[in-house]
């Protein structure tokens, strides 16, 4: 009788049979990768590394209007240090600024814009080198009340070397420190420039002593977002040069009734003078030709004196002061006046003809050869020294009473 056929029978585990627990298994190497190729959150496929511990915080929060141009922006890491912090605003320019030592936080280097959106991408990295990254955006506040600041001398100009940077504001400034940062005056070649403040809306800068003819000087206005006062921002982002010319320094001896001129260090001319009559003198001190009109008005009530002088024509006039002091042509004293008496009301004349249409006179000689900048320096003058504020009289502070501000 044939036997039958052995039946094997494979042991049991918890009711499954072993080749169907080895199959699983094999089924699930195949589709499911081992741990080790896992990818984890934060990491790379097949690299086993975990996720950045670091943490990056962007303040203000992503999406915020309104936000403050000061004081605001600063972007922070926790477990770990800041590696870059990239913030740039809606031209593509970006914001300058610094990295803390210990990586822990970065702050923008100035003031933002106003009225501008900007982003944010910074990264972090942890201990381990893992990266970890944010990206924000953000939209600076519109503000109600404005300012601006009025320049002189205009961008462009041939200016004589006695010339300041002066800016005057249309409000007055309550926080000097926070513009004084926003603008900037440099020159090339280099020579150190100070500020001082007349009162709280007139800031003014200066060398030591005059510029060096040649120089470029450079005004920076970067007051965009700047708040001068509480609730008041700036709104102004540009740039504007300037260059010095040649060297005149003319000076004006009201005992002698003479004028000498100096051109680089040379004399070129002297002139006969009429300064301010005994009563009426002319300021003593050091002023700046601020503005040339080839002809004005000079009417005794725009400056205190009544109805004493109207005169329509006046020729080839040179403002020396704010107050009214100019050095200008005189028609109608006559010549012999000129180097031997002082008869005006506080101006410098020059003998000239009606109308200025000759050349050959003192004034039209002096019109003709002075910029708006150069240096008329008056002694001898039984009146007091001009007052710093007073036009473009700057020179009369010393270098220290100018460095302390105000």
């Amino acid at each position: 009788m044939a036997k039958e056929p052995v039946r094997r029978r494979w042991p049991r585990r918890g009711g499954i049979p072993l080749a169907l627990l080895l199959g699983s298994v094999l089924l699930v190497t195949a589709c499911g990768g081992g741990a080790a190729d896992r990818k984890e959150p934060g990491g790379k496929a097949g690299s086993g590394r975990a996720a950045s511990q670091a943490a990056v915080t962007v303040s203000p929060e992503d999406g915020a209007d309104g936000v403050a141009t000061s004081g605001a922006l600063n972007v922070t890491a926790r477990k770990g240090k800041l590696r870059s912090v990239k913030v740039k605003d809606d031209k593509g320019n970006e914001v300058g600024g610094r990295i803390s030592g210990d990586g822990a936080r970065w702050r923008p280097g100035g003031h933002l814009g106003a009225s501008t959106e900007y982003t944010v991408d910074a990264v972090a990295v942890d201990s381990r080198g893992r990266e970890s990254a944010e990206h924000s955006r953000f939209t600076t506040l519109v503000p109600k009340n404005t300012f601006i600041g009025r320049y002189t001398p205009d961008g462009g100009r041939r200016v004589g070397v006695g010339m300041p940077v002066s800016i005057r504001f249309t409000r007055g400034i309550t926080d000097p420190a926070a513009v004084e940062n926003a603008v900037k005056v440099t020159a090339e070649p280099p020579v150190p420039v100070e500020t001082h403040w007349f009162g709280n809306d007139r800031l003014d800068f200066r060398p030591e002593t005059y510029w060096a003819p040649g120089t470029k000087v450079t005004l920076r206005l970067a007051l965009d977002g700047v708040e001068g006062r509480p609730g008041v921002y700036g709104t102004q982002d540009k740039s504007v040069s300037f260059t010095v010319g040649r060297s005149q320094v003319s000076t004006v001896d009201a005992a002698s009734k003479k004028m000498t001129v100096v051109r680089d260090g040379k004399r070129i001319k002297t002139i006969p003078i009429s300064a301010g009559a005994p009563g009426t003198e002319t300021y003593n001190g050091r002023m700046v030709i601020s503005e040339k009109l080839p002809v004005t008005r000079m009417n005794g009530d725009t400056v205190g004196f009544g109805g004493q002088y109207d005169i329509k024509d006046v020729p080839h006039a040179m403002r020396l002061s704010t107050s009214g002091t100019f050095i200008h042509g005189n028609y109608w004293s006559g010549r012999a006046a000129f180097g031997t008496r002082n008869a005006s009301h506080g101006c410098v004349g020059l003998f000239d003809q009606r109308g200025g249409g000759d050349a050959s006179t003192p004034a039209a000689w002096f019109f003709d050869h002075s910029l708006i900048g150069d240096v008329v320096i008056v002694k001898n003058s039984h009146d007091e020294t001009i007052q710093p504020d007073n036009g473009f009289s700057d020179w009369n502070l010393s270098w220290k009473q100018w460095k302390a501000g105000r």
